[in-house]
């Protein structure tokens, strides 16, 4: 089965840790936390004590995405708040491998992200170290962006690139992931979707978990 990812960036921080509640009672199995620095995206967001705030409330799987530059000077302090998933963009870490390497080494699991413009081929020699690969597939940095419909072929090519190298990596997207969306981006290989606007913009959360895991059923299954 596909697995959801509500981003918690369209979510009401007025009761987040309602939105957080009703998203796990609904049957999410990530909770998706877009953490931003103004810099790498042209957007602010959140840092680990809203992590640290959330963790004892929810036993699903923190995904902690960092769109910051310099993503090694803050591993520790996420996986410290309660990260199970860090995920890195390819474009701003230096030194890739060493920064997944250390967030193995600190007990995480580790992701690695590619903006729409990015070629998958660069992750073909860290693979080993990837649990997850996350496709963005809107420009990062604000949320209801509309899904980029020329990222389907990329999906499909990191999909078959997980395939042939024998990687159990989870294959993510995020971006414009709607009732319309959904069963295009599975059938092109996605095993997790991140969806927030269309889970928390519409007021029955419950409702919207259960209609986007409808739509995304009959694609890609592992």
């Amino acid at each position: 089965m596909v697995k959801l990812a509500p981003s918690i960036l369209s979510a009401n921080f007025a009761a987040l840790l309602e939105d957080v509640l009703e998203v796990e009672k609904a049957g999410a199995e990530y909770l998706h936390v877009d953490v931003m620095d103004g810099h790498f995206v042209p957007n602010l967001t959140i840092g680990p004590p809203v992590v640290r705030a959330l963790r004892p409330a929810s036993s699903m799987c923190f995904d902690v995405h960092l769109m910051i530059e310099h993503p090694e000077f803050y591993v520790e302090q996420f996986i410290s708040a309660g990260a199970d998933l860090i995920t890195v963009h390819a474009e701003s870490s230096g030194h890739l491998h060493r920064t997944l390497s250390l967030i193995r080494e600190k007990g995480a699991l580790a992701g690695v992200a590619l903006n729409p413009a990015t070629s998958h081929v660069v992750i073909e020699y860290i693979l080993p170290l990837v649990d997850l690969v996350l496709l963005m597939t809107v420009n990062p940095g604000f949320g209801g962006q509309k899904f980029i419909p020329g990222m389907l072929p990329k999906i499909k090519a990191v999909r078959k690139m997980l395939d042939d190298s024998g990687s159990g990596a989870e294959l993510q997207v995020d971006g414009g992931i709607n009732l319309d969306t959904a069963r295009a981006v599975t059938e092109a290989g996605a095993t997790i979707l991140v969806a927030g606007s269309a889970v928390f913009g519409g007021g029955d959360i419950a409702s919207a978990v259960q209609k986007l895991k409808h739509a995304a059923a009959g694609g890609w299954a592992r």
